[in-house]
């Protein structure tokens, strides 16, 4: 009999933080990212970003691009260790019902999985720390020798979820008609549409376009909002951009 699952996104869906730019500040504090770098090249496209100027994208990219030049001189060792500790001090800053709804699915015995484009070794201490059954993130590939050797298994776009939530299924024996998926952004949008209980949390402008163009995922998809004290739920019908 196949099992039914619960595939979450991290970053903005579960966390309340972005895992990588945590994971930045970490790696400057540690000294294995000059000060310089955040203040010449991440902190511009960060600003435009908080004042709803810029792109995240951008910003998210600039931050990959030196994380992954960076990690290519860094021992395994200690990029699982700084992992580790983001966690332990960020991993409980999340949203209550993304927290709740995990706590739900592991009551039902759902096999709970994170799929997220953070780095693999963030994605796996989240899951630990939330008893989740299996994971996906982004993987910067050790080699051989032991090191990074630069290359990169993206998990932040649309199509690399698709491939990770199909593989889940076949790994696991899943129903999908069944599972359920939690996501924010347009990168998780083929993950909402592969599953037949589908919710977008706090989702992008970007995510809401794709969904509202699309008739069945439109018909079958739960919208949920959680702002300061209140959570709530918005109907797909009635949502106006303005």
């Amino acid at each position: 009999m196949k099992k039914t699952a619960a595939f979450f996104d991290i970053d903005g869906t579960i966390s309340r933080e972005g895992l990588i730019g945590e994971m930045f500040r970490k790696m400057i504090t540690y000294e294995l990212i000059d000060n310089s770098k955040w203040y010449h090249e991440v902190e511009p496209a960060f600003i435009q970003w908080n004042k709803r100027l810029g792109d995240y994208d951008l910003y998210l990219q600039k931050m990959v691009d030196i994380y992954s030049e960076t990690i290519k001189y860094t021992n395994p060792y200690h990029i699982s260790y700084i992992a580790k500790k983001v966690i332990e001090q960020k991993g409980e800053r999340v949203y209550t019902y993304s927290r709740e709804r995990i706590k739900w699915h592991k009551e039902q015995r759902h096999v709970v999985i994170a799929i997220s484009g953070s780095p693999s070794e963030l994605v796996k201490e989240m899951s630990e720390m939330y008893g989740m059954d299996d994971y996906k993130g982004t993987v910067y590939e050790i080699d051989e020798n032991q090191a990074y050797s630069g290359k990169i298994i993206p998990m932040w776009d649309s199509e690399s979820k698709r491939k990770a939530v199909l593989e889940m299924a076949e790994k696991h024996q899943l129903d999908l008609s069944k599972s359920y998926a939690y996501g924010d952004t347009a990168g998780d949008f083929s993950m909402l549409k592969l599953v037949g209980n589908p919710y977008a949390m706090n989702p992008t402008r970007e995510l809401l376009t794709h969904i509202l163009k699309d008739d069945h995922l439109k018909e079958i998809v739960k919208i949920i909002v959680e702002r300061k004290d209140v959570t709530y739920q918005l109907s797909v019908k009635t949502i106006q951009f303005i």
